[in-house]
């Protein structure tokens, strides 16, 4: 079994969490939960599921950051990434596509990452920003699971962050590839934890 095989050479260690706490919800804009663009699978319900948590970090203050996927409206920084997906260049600043869902609008104070990598730290100031702010462990919400959630963890987790994969507030349109990356991210790079778990066990630490 492949998970004998993680547990017999040393994988999947508890990586307990440490405040101070910060959110990153990355990529949730219009176009990634509609299932003709980049969407499809579970990432709308994914998204529904953020609002609440967006709501409890918010009532407890944490740094709170998202991140768009947003290209010049002449393609001129078209990269290696566009080249594997065409269609990303339609993510600019102005197309509807690449805005925020309405349900999870930033809030003043809270960062909004403009990238064009599947990272929302490389070429960023995120890793700042969240450092600056005391954050050491780092909740993980967005889309897609196996995409620009999956490449956030594990540059969180190399820059020192402690990532925590909310399970259930990330999504993906291939469910089999959702469910591969969180085993993934699990053994190797983050805590992965259910929303309302995580939650829970807050209210009771």
């Amino acid at each position: 079994m492949t998970h004998d095989v993680y547990e017999r050479q040393g994988f999947g260690a508890a990586l307990l969490p440490q405040p101070p706490f910060g959110l990153l919800v990355v990529d949730f804009v219009n176009g990634f939960v509609d299932p003709d663009r980049f969407g499809g699978g579970n990432c709308a319900e994914a998204a529904d599921r953020v609002q609440e948590l967006l709501r409890q970090a918010r009532a407890r203050r944490w740094p709170v950051a998202h991140s768009r996927i947003v290209f010049q409206d002449d393609g001129a920084d078209a990269n290696v990434f566009a080249a594997k997906v065409p269609r990303l260049l339609g993510l600019t600043e102005r197309a509807p596509a690449s805005a925020i869902i309405d349900a999870l609008t930033p809030a003043a104070g809270e960062l909004v990452v403009r990238k064009t990598v599947p990272s929302a730290f490389f070429g960023t100031g995120l890793a700042a920003w969240l450092a600056g702010r005391g954050v050491r462990t780092l909740l993980v919400a967005g889309a897609t699971t196996s995409g620009c959630v999956r490449a956030s963890v594990v540059d969180a987790m190399s820059w020192g962050f402690r990532p925590i994969v909310v399970t259930d507030c990330v999504g993906d349109r291939s469910l089999q590839a959702h469910e591969s990356s969180l085993f993934d991210m699990g053994q190797k790079y983050a805590t992965a934890l259910p929303r309302d778990d995580f939650l829970d066990a807050l209210l009771k630490a």
